[in-house]
């Protein structure tokens, strides 16, 4: 079978096969409620996940295909849950934050006893560099990240 032709996809001739695609958000915020009405949009199963709320159960199926998002580093159950998603083996884990200020789910793992390679694994920052500063921009440039990563490009305007 032959791929579809990008310009059928753009124009809704065609639907692109997104497979069983997961994405999961991480605590309530407002970044949260735009990944996932977004990363609907894109084609994923989309999970909110939020230890103080009904919500808070990571995906029992939660493994190799889903995209990880932790939507707020200053939430005291930072490493638990981070620990906890990092054994369910996502395909792809980041944290939000700011790169010029210390990571603080690197002390928060370490102090569990998570090894250093599964710490390592976690991306941060995350998504696209496109000066986003709302959570919608956020958001955008995170799935356009996770997209990019996906199909094994760096993102930008090379092509």
């Amino acid at each position: 079978m032959t791929s579809p032709d990008s310009c059928d996809v753009a124009h809704g001739a065609v639907t692109p096969d997104t497979g069983t695609r997961t994405l999961v958000a991480v605590f309530d915020t407002q970044v949260a409620e735009h990944l996932l009405r977004y990363g609907a949009d894109l084609g994923y199963r989309v999970v909110l996940v939020d230890p103080r709320a009904a919500s808070g159960a990571l995906p029992a199926d939660l493994g190799p295909d889903a995209d990880v998002i932790i939507t707020d580093h200053h939430r005291a159950e930072l490493g638990e849950v981070l620990r906890d998603v990092l054994a369910a083996n996502p395909r792809w884990v980041g944290v939000m934050g700011n790169p010029r200020h210390p990571a603080p789910h690197v002390p928060a793992l370490r102090a569990l006893g998570v090894d250093e390679e599964r710490i390592a694994a976690v991306h941060r920052p995350i998504g696209l560099n496109i000066g986003s500063r709302t959570p919608a921009e956020i958001a955008i440039a995170t799935l356009a990240g996770l997209i990019a990563d996906r199909n094994g490009k760096l993102g930008g305007f090379e092509f």
